[in-house]
């Protein structure tokens, strides 16, 4: 095992860790099981991804896993990664939270609508990933870096932030939580705060993404914006 699939496999391992940390503690009980269908489904969806970039593209590999709010470079995107990295996480103590007092009742059929939410977004992420080998997870523009405008780059600029946004919206719902999706439109906002600004540096910097920008008008929904 190589030191970044090493260091993959860690961050991996952390990430599920604290995730079921923010949705037992606060629930109070095991008996919860959303969490472990989401958590379960989650699990295989991010290794599989993991696992696929490895084997075809281990640089975007190597440029994923050095991710993290102290890892930008400017300090708006550090504000930026922090207050998303909350709010993701936000939504997992509110749905824990939400089932320990009952507050919502939602039949079983619409949490697994909520699971397939989830793999679509990170299905999208797939997508980008193959697409494009400079996706990594802090806003730079590499030497010798190339525009992509293939795949899901020609529907919308943005394509990840699409799929994550998706994801996002299928969290709480998956963990059976009604109230858990008022963390959402914070989630939103964040996202579009960062891509606002990574636009700018990407005009500013990587050749073509000018035209590119006036060729692919949307930034994240088809016909929407």
């Amino acid at each position: 095992m190589t030191s970044v699939n090493r260091q993959a496999s860690i961050g991996l391992v952390f990430m599920l860790g604290v995730l079921g940390v923010a949705l037992f503690v606060p629930a109070w009980t095991l008996d919860y099981w959303q969490a472990w269908l989401f958590l379960a489904v989650f699990a295989v969806a991010i290794i599989a991804i993991t696992i696929d970039v490895a084997r075809r593209d281990p640089a975007l590999l190597a440029r994923r896993v050095k991710g993290g709010p102290m890892a930008e470079k400017a300090r708006v995107q550090q504000v930026i990664q922090s207050v998303a990295s909350l709010a993701f996480l936000a939504a997992f103590v509110v749905a824990a939270l939400d089932h320990r007092a009952g507050w919502s009742h939602m039949p079983p059929a619409i949490a697994v609508a909520g699971e397939a939410l989830v793999v679509l977004g990170l299905w999208i992420v797939l997508l980008v990933f193959r697409a494009n080998t400079y996706s990594a997870a802090i806003i730079a523009v590499e030497r010798d870096q190339q525009l992509v405008s293939t795949g899901p780059y020609a529907v919308v600029r943005h394509p990840m932030y699409a799929g994550g946004l998706l994801m996002m919206a299928g969290v709480p719902i998956a963990l059976g939580s009604w109230w858990a999706l008022v963390v959402v439109p914070v989630f939103v906002a964040v996202i579009v705060w960062r891509l606002l600004d990574e636009e700018r540096t990407l005009a500013a910097s990587l050749p073509g993404y000018v035209e590119y920008r006036d060729k692919v008008r949307y930034r994240l929904v088809p016909g929407v914006w």
